[in-house]
């Protein structure tokens, strides 16, 4: 059933109601709600499996280690990569982010660690930065590399993914070569 959810999400169903998901995953509707009290549950535990499987997506080895050039390249990959694997999910939750703390929860840990990782990747040029500016040009990387900004690039301006890509290479080198 969770992998049914998962699936009618990447088909844009945005909140795909409870035959749907009985129809896909091949049980009855009486078996959704058997294994789940409501389709809350049922999202949530399926964002939840969704988002441990991605995990490795999050990762950067050695953050902050090789030449600036390739660390940008490395991040704004990293981004379109988890962009693309979790986009359809990300619509569905952004639509339930304020009715579902747990929700909230896990897309404000998952920011967190996003956040965290912009600072680890540029160490070195943030180092040199005072303490304000710094936490300025992590702000804008933020808000440049978020879930939000890869949706906009992609579906709103319809940018395929080698011109998103340019568009954030370009973003992140300028905001860094700003801060300085």
């Amino acid at each position: 059933m969770l992998d049914a959810v998962l699936e009618l999400f990447r088909e844009d169903a945005v909140y795909p109601g409870p035959a749907e998901v009985a129809t896909r995953s091949g049980v009855s509707l009486r078996s959704v709600y058997r294994y789940f009290e409501d389709m809350e549950t049922l999202v949530r535990a399926a964002m939840t499996r969704h988002l441990d499987r991605l995990q490795p997506l999050f990762v950067i080895e050695n953050p902050g280690a090789g030449p600036l050039v390739d660390r940008v390249d490395q991040l704004v990959d990293q981004r379109l990569r988890l962009y693309d694997a979790v986009a359809p999910m990300m619509r569905a939750a952004v639509l339930r982010v304020r009715s579902n703390d747990l929700i909230r929860e896990r897309l404000e840990e998952n920011r967190r660690g996003l956040r965290h990782q912009i600072a680890e990747v540029f160490a070195p040029e943030l180092g040199e930065l005072t303490a304000g500016v710094s936490r300025e040009v992590v702000a804008a990387l933020d808000v440049l590399l978020e879930f939000e900004s890869m949706e906009h690039l992609r579906r709103e301006r319809s940018m395929a993914e080698p011109a998103a890509r340019q568009v954030l290479v370009r973003a992140v080198k300028s905001m860094l070569r700003f801060g300085r």
